[in-house]
């Protein structure tokens, strides 16, 4: 298993620590729009590694996506989750720093940047911080990648377990976490446990997804487009739960579809739904009730458009809830 020890803002890093209740997931945002991040792959663990003057691993999480936004979308959805107490601040921010290496940056763009989506960070207190890689020096300035199974990357990935540990009441990300089954999307490396120290050797885990990260990566399995309508409108596309969050207490992405945001209404209410089969049905009642719906029958029997990865398709029990429980018929 791979880790990613990224430089990390200090403003950032303390204002995040310092929310109460503990956020649960974060956005480490590149000033830049970036087009991926391949370093790790989702499950891997993701490194605070503060900057010049303090030069010490400070945190970690669990890596669960990456994106590209635009900067207003970018607030919306994570709010202060992106280490700032306002939009206003977040976007001067980024404009102060954007500016350094593009001098055409206009600061009333809506400009998109690169998001890493970190879920269940752990942030630790000084007294805590960890001595970074020997080799982490020089000409790296994002970050770098270490294998978790040997030299310092082990070292640093057994201190910050140990360190969570220590911490009354924290769940650490990959104690929490159930292990990969074969054929996940994530892959199957798991590696063996435990060992003396509790923990023995890294495994990959499927990352729990949090509100936030679960409206991008729906958005992004999607590729933007509403499974219906094909809208790729982004302020009008949103990420529906198939079956109450309340019921299933967790974002699975299985448990997803992207929308226009009246298809989503009608789909939370219960005036249309997705067959198991993949077909987009709408109620009578649409007509009865509101005398008109015109537009929306003209959808009806439509085959939904599938996410670009099978695996993340509509799960099939979802779907018969949904026909069973929500929808009017």
């Amino acid at each position: 298993m791979r880790g990613f020890v990224g430089n990390t803002d200090y403003d950032w890093f303390t204002y995040l620590r310092a929310i109460e209740p503990p956020i649960d997931e974060v956005n480490f945002w590149r000033p830049g729009s970036g087009t991926s991040f391949g370093a790790i792959v989702p499950g891997e663990p993701f490194f605070f590694k503060l900057k010049a003057p303090h030069h010490a691993i400070a945190g970690f999480g669990s890596f669960a996506h990456f994106s590209r936004l635009p900067v207003s979308m970018v607030w919306q959805v994570y709010g202060e989750a992106n280490g700032s107490r306002s939009y206003g601040e977040m976007r001067e921010r980024l404009v102060r720093i954007r500016s350094r290496f593009d001098r055409d940056t206009d600061p009333k763009q809506d400009f998109w940047i690169g998001c890493i989506l970190v879920n269940q960070p752990v942030f630790f207190e000084e007294r805590d911080w960890i001595r970074v890689p020997d080799d982490f020096k020089g000409p790296t300035v994002q970050g770098k990648t270490y294998d978790l199974t040997t030299g310092e990357g082990e070292r640093i990935w057994m201190e910050c377990l140990a360190r969570a540990a220590r911490r009354p009441g924290l769940i650490a990300p990959f104690a929490a976490a159930p292990p990969l089954a074969r054929g996940d999307r994530i892959g199957d490396r798991i590696s063996d446990r435990p060992s003396a120290s509790g923990y023995g050797a890294p495994a990959t885990i499927r990352p729990r997804l949090g509100q936030r990260s679960f409206r991008v990566v729906v958005l992004d399995s999607y590729e933007r487009r509403c499974a219906i309508t094909n809208e790729k409108t982004l302020p009008a596309l949103e990420a529906a739960h198939i079956r109450d969050y309340r019921d299933v207490q967790e974002h699975e992405i299985r448990n997803g579809l992207l929308f226009r945001a009246d298809i989503h209404k009608l789909f939370d209410s219960g005036y249309v739904t997705v067959t198991p089969d993949y077909r987009f049905h709408v109620s009578r009642r649409i007509k009865e009730e509101f005398e008109n719906g015109r537009d929306y029958y003209a959808l009806h029997g439509s085959r939904l458009r599938l996410p670009h990865n099978l695996r993340d398709a509509p799960a099939e029990e979802a779907l018969v809830w949904h026909n069973e429980e929500r929808f009017l018929g």
